[in-house]
């Protein structure tokens, strides 16, 4: 195993390209784009000599037959590129979003299923050492069981382009990213929410680049997401300013490298006397962002497994975006279904 074909060859491939130069035991077999000269230019850029360059996947798949295909397209293409690469015997791993819609997203699935492939997608902040020790500091029990989480995003982002015309921009092109990582960091799956979505006046984007939801998630924890990607100053990382409610205690994370703990001590007062606590600093890790859900990616189409961001799993973070943005346009409460 090591051959791959990667679809859709446009400015976002260029973290792929970076993470799969450092694995040598990756071949570039093909390149396809629509548009020739993207994929062209991707194969000059990156000394990819001996890729085939095309513009139709299965006729590169007939002609090269990879082990493996990394699907780079737009969300409306997902659908078919994951499905066609699937049926033909191929393992895939794909940008987020998972799919354009959740019937899309289910058929992807399915399709795994019956070909029994291995299919995943990218969230890359998954793999990063601040992340991972945020999760493990909240499992330890240090500040009791965590009830209550708050996410901020907030950014004034001037994308230019297709963002400032898209539909639900702030919901379906980045808060993928916040309510993935919620569901990684407490460990519980969604149930219900109710969202709202608005356009800030003075705001340079068509649509909706605002939001807030309130999720319930399972084990009775509550979610809450806040975002705006037509916040101008006082911007947040782009991993969210995070606040973690425990039964015995609280944390902050910015997403970063801040962190700020207080624990309960006391047990009388009005309100509890608190003591600052440390967080064990983030281990290092080999294989961060793109390359650590490639790398994971590989390992288990190598040596069985089941990756973490596998479709299966990943699909209950991309029912968190379409049944927020259900109940934005309805004013109702959604449930969470897959």
């Amino acid at each position: 195993m090591g051959r791959y074909v990667l679809v859709g060859c446009g400015g976002i491939t260029g973290g792929w390209f970076q993470a799969l130069a450092a694995m040598p035991e990756m071949q570039c077999a093909g390149l396809v784009d629509l548009n020739r000269a993207a994929a062209e230019k991707r194969a000059s850029e990156f000394k990819l000599s001996k890729a085939e360059i095309g513009t139709d996947l299965a006729e590169m798949l007939a002609k090269v037959k990879p082990d493996v295909v990394f699907d780079c397209t737009v969300p409306e293409a997902h659908v078919n590129v994951c499905t066609q690469a699937l049926n033909s015997g191929c393992h895939v791993l794909g940008e987020k979003p998972l799919a354009d819609s959740m019937d899309h997203a289910r058929r992807i699935v399915e399709s795994a299923r019956k070909n029994r492939r291995i299919h995943a997608v990218i969230q890359n902040r998954r793999f990063e050492p601040n992340i991972r020790a945020v999760k493990e500091f909240l499992a330890s029990g240090a500040i009791g069981r965590v009830h209550t989480v708050y996410s901020d995003f907030f950014i004034g982002a001037h994308f230019g382009g297709f963002r400032d015309k898209m539909e639900h921009v702030l919901l379906l092109d980045m808060a993928i990213h916040t309510l993935d990582a919620a569901r990684f960091l407490t460990g519980t799956d969604p149930v219900s929410v109710i969202a709202q979505e608005w356009n800030p006046q003075g705001s340079w984007y068509d649509h909706d680049a605002s939001a807030c939801a309130m999720f319930e998630m399972s084990g009775g924890l509550v979610y809450g997401y806040r975002g705006s990607w037509c916040a101008e100053g006082l911007n947040t990382t782009w991993e969210s300013n995070w606040r973690f409610i425990g039964d015995r205690g609280g944390m902050l994370w910015n997403g970063g490298t801040e962190f700020k703990v207080e624990k309960v001590t006391g047990t009388d007062g009005f309100v509890r006397k608190v003591e600052s606590m440390a967080v064990p600093p983030p281990k290092d890790m080999q294989w961060k962002g793109h390359a650590g859900v490639i790398q994971n990616f590989l390992a288990c189409v190598k040596g069985g497994g089941t990756p973490e961001t596998v479709g299966t799993d990943n699909i209950k973070s991309l029912a968190m975006v379409h049944a927020a943005i259900e109940s934005a346009g309805t004013g109702k409460r959604v449930r969470i279904g897959i």
